[in-house]
């Protein structure tokens, strides 16, 4: 029998590897707190204000290379949406490879960058802060791995813990108060597994219990039992599923379902998208999971418009280009002379995105306003709206 694993490797152009990686790739991470004078220059909010963004490009690979066009072309709708700003905005490709990252920021802060928007990948994130220090320069970068974040780099991507909290919280305004964790052992499911410990923590709800799985279908058999009897014992109220990996969902709700489980046991829910790619809508055994998806209204009307102007779909993380360019556009707009540093930056109010409302915290992570969304006869269904600010969100 062939590993779970392996099919995931035949699936490399797939929006969620890139995403996995985003969360995993990192090295010599940076101190998530913040002290001392504020990080960034002050600007004239008068003038055109320089944004260096820096976007996958020529990289050989199809799906970096759409995703580095989504990022770009994103980015360019939202210095043309800006109002009372003016943005100048400046695209500069890079490789996957930490260099080509820093080299790319160094030549933006040379021409006179005032920011740097991306890159992509969180080592590369966490070389080019390091590289922009002597610059006093800030990093948005659009990786998810809050290992990264602190000084003067920020992470745009929606991160594990924002998707954990979202749910466990909503989860236990339903009266759900006993968690059972399921999680892969890899990198990304040891990231995702930390985010839902922390999450049920915060909540004052309980973890029960957690069944850890490699990336194998024996793998996930082999614990099919004990949360089947966890389940139907009723010791549980849910089971959170990290299945960061494309394969895993599908297998392992199979053969819970095969096993007589389903969210009328225990409510199933889980860190990642259910409804992408579309075919998984169908799936008897995520029939009434749960799970977070950003603000469905605004995200479809950035997506049409995006398909009208560049005619192709954007890449599901391209929007991130907008609303890095949204966020500095409204502090600019303004009049503040803190739209790039971290004054500016993390304001509490946050700023309205693609993807809905968000904000950055001062220690370099953010927090996002997300939908809880279940599946219902092979249909999308949103049970909890997102937010349209954070006022009383209990953030």
């Amino acid at each position: 029998m062939f590993t779970i694993a392996k099919r995931i490797t035949r699936r490399v152009a797939q929006a969620g590897v890139v995403a996995a990686a985003l969360a995993v790739a990192a090295c010599q991470p940076t101190s998530l707190g913040r002290s001392g004078p504020a990080i960034g220059p002050q600007i004239d909010p008068s003038q055109p204000v320089q944004v260096a963004l820096l976007v996958p490009g020529g990289t050989g690979n199809a799906d970096l290379d759409w995703l580095g066009r989504s990022l770009s072309n994103s980015a360019r709708m939202a210095a043309a949406d800006a109002r009372g700003a003016q943005i100048d905005l400046r695209v500069y490709p890079t490789t996957p490879a930490e260099g080509s990252a820093v080299a790319a920021a160094e030549k933006a802060a040379a021409e006179g960058a005032k920011i740097i928007l991306g890159p992509l990948f969180a080592d590369s994130a966490n070389a080019v802060g390091n590289a922009m220090k002597d610059n006093n320069l800030n990093v948005l970068s659009f990786s998810n791995n809050p290992d990264i974040a602190g000084g003067n780099v920020y992470v745009l991507g929606n991160t594990f813990q924002n998707v954990a909290d979202r749910l466990v919280k909503y989860g236990v305004r339903q009266g759900l108060s006993r968690f059972l964790m399921v999680y892969e052992n890899d990198p990304a499911g040891q990231i995702g597994a930390s985010a839902i410990q922390t999450a049920i923590a915060q909540n004052g709800a309980t973890l029960t219990g957690r069944q850890q799985h490699a990336l194998s279908q024996e793998s996930i058999d082999a614990i099919i039992p004990a949360v089947t009897n966890a389940a139907k014992s009723g010791q549980i109220d849910a089971i959170f599923m990290t299945a960061n990996q494309q394969a895993v969902l599908p297998y392992l709700t199979d053969r819970l379902n095969a096993a007589g489980v389903s969210s009328r046991d225990a409510q199933f829910m889980g860190l990642t998208r259910w409804d992408i790619p579309a075919a998984r809508l169908q799936l008897p055994g995520v029939q009434g999971g749960w799970f977070a998806l950003p603000d469905t209204s605004l995200q479809s009307q950035f997506v049409s418009r995006y398909r009208s102007a560049y005619g192709e779909a954007p890449h599901e993380l391209g929007s991130l280009g907008y609303d890095g360019v949204a966020a500095i556009a409204a502090l600019v707009g303004s009049g503040n002379k803190n739209a790039v540093n971290t004054i500016g930056l993390t304001r509490p109010a946050g700023f309205a995105g693609i993807n809905g409302v968000f904000r950055l915290r001062p220690n370099g992570t953010n927090e996002r306003g997300m939908a809880i969304a279940t599946i219902n006869n092979g249909a999308v269904v949103v049970i909890d709206p997102a937010p349209r600010s954070f006022g009383g969100f209990g953030f």
